[in-house]
């Protein structure tokens, strides 16, 4: 990857963390284009805190796509993409990602994010960027090798724990306001406080945040969704006032209404709790997805019943309907993972319910057919979704809980029921019975899967078989075919 030999010792221990070859080899290919060349960004925020980035930003003073075509000549194995009209370019290699950008300074109209975009120099860019955290830059010119630049206090801030705009926070929302969902981001993912004078500005420039697409701004929410604590995201997207914005059905669930003096819980904070219980112990996202989900349709199912007191009821085949509309507006895929949190949130209260009423083998079976490979993640939300303060009443549902898996596991090994086809499929009952597509090929089919759920005949060919011939003739009044 180049001479690296001669070089200068590296300046302090950031530059020691990058005196490696393929910094080296960016610094003397900017040398010897005469370029100032840096690591800017994230990558220095993460170098500082210890947490592992394969993605390198390097800005350039003067043009970032020159200094990374001879980048990629010299580097082995690499891939050159060139993004004319952004300025950047990218090289790939075989575990890092190279990016590349000149230095720039921005100006914005009021009502667009597009920024109008002119050549600048290393402060005209630093000075552009979301926070002092990821406004630092390090010097990989062979004379300042590992020199860090810190113009507004990126270092001292990140020793601190806060997350501060390097200007005016006003003007840095107005001009992207993508930036006040970065802000909650970052403070999510790093366990960081966002200072008052930022964070009030995010509340007053709220409203900017209707410019941004929506895939933007999903984007953001995904990230905050495979943070380890996802709450503390969605708790300061509510205070900041972006949360009404962005996800009014979320909003919606907080708040506890009273009626006679008994309120119901504010299912919001509820709804955070299970999502930090599934995080605890899953990484799959749209698992998480489900869980921030599962109660969405509680306002719009909330009524008070003299006797019962507050009541939810159908909550969850509500909500299972309105998973695709937040989906589809949330430009989230509409595909088989759409479907996954569908399913879940409508099937959520069914391990409650059987654990709170008798443990019965087919009611155990049916729940095993429907939820299918999902059952193991419906349990686990299930779990989570036990956060009463109640300590007698946690101990009895994570006893019957238990229960419900251990007969699960009972009945999966006898019965084979997850994803179980009937053993009688509807080319032989047609074959049998000397029939066309009808309707009563479906009410044979129904009973035969309704029979081994309900443990009325095991799971094997023969006893379908029996069971068909007997009740089509005594139902249905049909007969098997002679086909000699």
């Amino acid at each position: 990857m180049g001479d690296v030999n001669n070089n200068p010792e590296p300046r302090g221990s950031l530059g020691a963390k990058i005196d490696l070859p393929v910094f080296r080899l960016v610094g003397d290919v900017a040398d010897k284009l005469g370029r100032e060349c840096y690591v800017v960004g994230g990558y220095v925020r993460d170098l500082m805190l210890g947490r592992p980035s394969k993605d390198v930003d390097f800005l350039t003073v003067g043009s970032g796509i020159e200094v990374a075509r001879e980048v990629a000549r010299k580097m082995r194995g690499s891939h050159l993409s060139v993004f004319k009209n952004f300025g950047t370019a990218q090289v790939k290699g075989r575990d890092i990602e190279l990016e590349f950008v000149g230095a720039r300074k921005e100006s914005y109209n009021r009502d667009s994010r597009k920024p109008i975009v002119e050549d600048g120099t290393l402060a005209d860019d630093i000075s552009r960027r979301d926070f002092t955290v990821n406004a630092m830059a390090l010097c990989v010119n062979a004379r300042r090798f590992g020199e860090l630049v810190d113009m507004y206090g990126g270092e001292a801030d990140l020793a601190a724990g806060v997350i501060r705009t390097p200007l005016d926070p006003d003007i840095t929302f107005s001009d992207d306001p993508l930036r006040m969902m970065r802000a909650v981001r970052f403070a999510t993912q790093l366990g960081f406080e966002i200072v008052p004078e930022t964070f009030d500005a995010i509340r007053r420039n709220a409203q900017r945040i209707s410019i941004i697409s929506r895939e933007r701004v999903m984007d953001e929410l995904m990230k905050i969704m495979r943070s380890a604590k996802p709450s503390v995201g969605w708790v300061l997207l509510l205070r900041t006032g972006l949360l009404k914005l962005i996800f009014p059905e979320l909003f919606a669930l907080r708040g506890v209404e009273q009626v006679r003096g008994v309120g119901h819980k504010d299912n919001f904070y509820h709804t955070l709790a299970v999502l930090d219980n599934v995080a605890e112990r899953s990484d799959n996202v749209w698992l998480r997805w489900a869980a921030l989900l599962h109660d969405i349709a509680k306002p719009v199912t909330k009524r008070w019943d003299e006797n019962a007191g507050w009541t939810f009821y159908g909550h969850n085949v509500v909500g299972a309907k309105m998973v695709p509309r937040i989906f589809r507006k949330m430009k989230f895929p509409l595909n088989d993972k759409m479907k996954y949190v569908q399913r879940l949130v409508d099937l959520h209260m069914r391990p409650i319910a059987l654990v709170e009423d008798e443990v019965t083998d087919s009611a155990v079976r049916r729940l095993l057919f429907d939820a299918g490979d999902d059952i193991d993640d419906l349990m686990l939300l299930c779990s989570a979704d036990i956060t009463s303060k109640n300590r007698e009443k946690v101990d009895r549902f994570r006893s019957n809980y238990e229960l419900v898996k251990q007969k699960m596991a009972e009945l999966e090994e006898r019965d084979r029921i997850r994803n179980f086809q009937p053993p009688v499929d509807g080319l032989e009952i047609m074959a049998t019975f000397g029939l066309g597509e009808c309707r009563e090929v479906g009410i044979i089919k129904e009973r035969i899967k309704n029979a081994i759920l309900d443990g009325e005949i095991p799971n094997d060919h023969n006893a379908a078989r029996g069971l068909m011939i007997g009740f089509a003739a005594e139902e249905l009044g049909l007969h098997p075919v002679d086909l000699t």
